[in-house]
């Protein structure tokens, strides 16, 4: 398991969120985020209940609480910020790509 800083970071907003997630999940320790081909730009992100991290996973840690990236994920998100976001529309997690070069109105879905 990567252990190591990464470039991929977690917000404030994120870390309360998933936290307040799990706290009602007891059987789960991990929001796993990944990247997977389709979408309307091309990519989307999967959020996901974890309760182990796998031997490539990235554990990106802030204020208690644990996400996963997987190894190949990762180089679509170098550099990314989990964000959560409330807004009129609803509340949602978002993911701040600064290698997106495009990407769809809900913000699921990316292109690079």
């Amino acid at each position: 398991m990567f252990l190591l800083m990464s470039n991929v970071t977690l917000s404030e907003s994120a870390a309360k969120r998933i936290k307040a997630i799990l706290e009602k999940q007891p059987d789960k320790s991990y929001l796993r985020v990944s990247v997977e081909g389709g979408g309307c730009s091309g990519f989307s992100y999967k959020f996901d209940l974890d309760d182990s991290a796998n031997e490539d996973d990235l554990v990106v840690t802030r204020d208690g609480v644990s996400v996963l990236v997987d190894e190949m994920s990762l180089e679509l998100m170098a550099g990314s910020e989990i964000d959560f976001s409330t807004e009129l529309i609803g509340a949602a997690f978002k993911i701040n790509n600064p290698n997106a070069t495009a990407g769809c109105g809900c913000g699921t879905s990316f292109s690079i």
